[in-house]
């Protein structure tokens, strides 16, 4: 603290560092976050320098990422053209603009950081912000005036600490992830899709599974997420408001942070570590935090729900599709170490609890309507099936049905209530004594006319 606090960055000891390994920090890292705290004394600095997280993200993705071999990349293109000539026969939905490929971990990082880092501000500035309201508070009377203006500097101490966190996490999600649709929401630039060959082969280790049909079914999976955000293009930024809108309300624990401050001993900081992973400094959610993740829930469920469906459609040839997608579901649903990190550090979970219901309401869907009819509820947001549809699907099968045929959907309680509205106010809209449209009061000018009134031979466009 004297050195930063005086400027001088140089000769920093690397074995006093080399002691926050508890914390699962590099040293390395360490010493250029000091340099950003340096700078935010200095004010040279100015809101959250998101370049920390990628940094540290990338530092972590090449740590022990290996390249994409000649062989590797044959072999998932092959996967990838295949792929798509298979789901041409399960969606109506077309092809990508351009040819998915295979990526490092580190390519993958930087294609996905402006997602994270868009996710990530609400929370990052609700965390400086908790840092400046407990300066505040703390401060003494007479130093009031001064705390005020170290607004901007706790900001960004605050915001900078959580960008290299946030890279932190980031980078461990690059060590685990097979593809750019892995974890539920739409990471990866709009068209592009792409597998991690060296996570693929972590993956399939132990799974007893030709390496062949593996890589067809995940290139499938993945094209199939890809398509539907670059066909359904308001539903990319539907899913990122939603997960943006319960961020917001994320609100830092600040007695928990001074509870554990005061108890905090440096020597041990696995007491720190533990808080921040098991995410012990963010309260118990609000109701209205509760609300928007259930929305989020039910709409990352009817993503997966199609994305399944479709992936199962396409590879029913592949004589370990079922095996495959058991093996899938099973990772979703459990999530890696990474996403469980994400999860404690915003307060978010992105398992979907409700796949397999909303699986069973596609599979249904397009039993009843057919694969065209399915893919046409993607086309504006008001046909998106809701959570009630997942619930109760027969519903939805039946106003679709009925629909296909050229009738009038089956009604339900809504469409009785708001018939009795009408019905109310048409009713109540014709006092007597109301002048109508033909009665006497009508003007000169509006009186019918000979050539207005059409006879039986009359061949004028009425």
């Amino acid at each position: 603290m004297r050195r930063l606090m005086s400027g001088d960055m140089s000769g920093l000891d690397p074995e006093q560092l080399s002691r926050l390994s508890g914390m699962q920090i590099d040293p390395a890292m360490m010493q250029a976050v000091m340099n950003q705290l340096q700078g935010a004394f200095s004010g040279a600095q100015d809101g959250i320098d998101w370049s920390l997280a990628e940094r540290q993200a990338l530092h972590i993705a090449n740590q022990d990422g290996l390249g994409v071999s000649a062989g590797q990349r044959t072999d998932i293109d092959q996967a990838f053209a295949l792929a798509a000539l298979w789901l041409g026969e399960a969606t109506t939905i077309s092809d990508l603009p351009r040819p998915a490929k295979a990526v490092t971990r580190g390519a993958w990082v930087s294609a996905t950081l402006p997602v994270w880092q868009e996710l990530a501000e609400p929370v990052a500035t609700s965390i400086a912000d908790a840092l400046t309201d407990a300066l505040g508070q703390q401060a003494p009377e007479d130093m009031q005036e001064m705390i005020a203006g170290a607004g901007r500097l706790m900001r960004t101490v605050g915001g900078s600490l959580f960008a290299t966190q946030l890279g932190h996490v980031v980078g461990r999600l690059s060590t685990e992830v097979v593809g750019g649709g892995d974890v539920g929401i739409p990471v990866m630039p709009d068209g592009d899709a792409a597998i991690l060959p060296q996570n693929f082969a972590d993956f399939g280790r132990d799974l007893e599974i030709p390496d062949d049909q593996l890589a067809l079914y995940l290139a499938t999976r993945e094209l199939a997420h890809a398509r539907l955000f670059r066909h359904a293009r308001w539903l990319r930024l539907h899913v990122i408001s939603q997960v943006r809108e319960f961020a917001h309300g994320i609100r830092v624990d600040t007695d928990a942070l001074e509870e554990l401050a005061s108890r905090f001993d440096p020597s041990q900081p696995d007491e720190l570590r533990s808080a921040l992973e098991s995410g012990a400094l963010l309260p118990q959610r609000s109701e209205e935090q509760t609300a928007a993740l259930t929305r989020l829930e039910n709409l990352l469920a009817t993503i997966e729900g199609w994305v399944d469906v479709v992936t199962e459609d396409a590879t029913s040839r592949l004589p370990s599709a079922a095996r495959i997608a058991e093996a899938v579901r099973r990772r979703r649903a459990v999530g890696g170490p990474a996403e469980q990190a994400l999860g404690s550090l915003v307060g978010l979970e992105l398992r979907p609890r409700r796949m397999r219901e909303a699986a069973a309401m596609w599979r249904a869907v397009t039993d009843a309507v057919g694969v065209s009819g399915r893919d046409g509820l993607w086309d504006y947001p008001d046909l998106m099936p809701s959570a009630e549809d997942i619930d109760d699907h027969a519903g939805l099968v039946a106003r679709l049905t009925a629909a296909s045929r050229g009738e009038a959907a089956p009604s339900d309680a809504m469409d009785d209530a708001l018939a009795q509205l009408i019905a109310e106010e048409t009713a109540g809209g014709s006092a007597p004594g109301d002048a109508s449209p033909a009665g006497p009061d009508r003007s000169a000018d509006d009186a019918p006319r000979d050539d207005d009134d059409p006879t039986p031979g009359d061949q004028r466009p009425v």
